[in-house]
């Protein structure tokens, strides 16, 4: 059985554009806790249920990409960044 891969339907500036709007969006969160007016161990709560948010949305994103990937008729779509 030969696999023929997917071709990618995103775009280099949609990818960019991704990139870019989570990057900004991590950097003024990060500046909001920095400049907050509360003590130290409060910027430090909350910089760290930034980062639990982060890494959960991003595993919960991964869960339902795997689900829509395994309802599909071919299997898996083509990753280019996942190691053979």
């Amino acid at each position: 059985m030969s696999e023929t891969p997917v071709k990618q339907q995103n775009t280099a500036a949609f990818y960019g554009q991704a990139v870019a709007s989570f990057s900004v969006a991590m950097a003024a969160t990060a500046l909001g806790i920095f400049k907050l007016q509360a003590d130290a161990w409060v910027r430090a709560f909350l910089a760290i249920a930034v980062l639990y948010l982060v890494t959960s949305s991003f595993t919960l994103a991964k869960v339902i990409r795997d689900r829509q990937d395994a309802g599909r008729p071919g299997g898996r779509v083509y990753d280019p960044f996942e190691k053979l």
